[in-house]
């Protein structure tokens, strides 16, 4: 088959393809510009900025692989067992480090909807290891807390939205500018 022979055969399925790339590289160009915006207005630094893209950004390669299948002349029924012994076994494997997928999910919830930035001292209401600490970073599954000492606590984010938090003082690093 020739290269306009193939053109030709597929012309449908591959304008629809064009269509549906644009569409998704548009969407995901606007979720990118309006995440960024609201995580800048409200002081988020920027390596949190890029983990919550990098998740949007494979959620619509999964949904771009799903639609371009279907476009291409898979099933539904197909499309609708293939995806449900993947979505099985991922569901297993996920129930095996189901800490690991509370924290991920902490780590977006607390991306949006967290009154604490870094820099921020908060005091963590545990009843077996209270914490009075200054936020030095937020991660996707921990957030790094720097003690009084000095000493470098990592705190699970799924934690942080389960236990009583206390904001003791705003923007409390001392960055050593006020020293003479």
């Amino acid at each position: 088959m020739n290269f306009i022979g193939f053109f030709d055969k597929y012309q449908s399925e591959l304008l629809w393809s064009g269509i549906i790339l644009i569409s998704l590289l548009i969407i995901r160009f606007i979720i990118h510009f309006t995440i960024t915006k609201v995580a800048r207005r409200n002081g988020i630094n920027d390596a949190r900025i890029r983990l919550i893209r990098r998740y949007i950004t494979v959620t619509l390669f999964l949904i771009a692989l799903l639609i371009e299948s279907y476009n291409l002349g898979a099933k539904l029924a197909d499309l609708t067992v293939i995806f449900s012994s993947v979505f099985a076994i991922i569901g297993i494997a996920l129930f095996a480090i189901w800490s690991i997928l509370s924290n991920i999910t902490s780590g977006i919830i607390m991306f949006f909807n967290f009154p604490y930035k870094v820099g921020d001292k908060i005091e963590i209401h545990d009843k077996d290891f209270p914490i009075t600490a200054i936020i030095e970073d937020i991660r996707a599954f921990q957030l790094h807390l720097r003690l009084e000492n000095g000493d470098l606590v990592t705190y699970p984010n799924n934690l942080m939205l389960q236990k009583a938090v206390t904001l003791i003082e705003k923007d409390a690093i001392d960055d050593g500018s006020d020293a003479i």
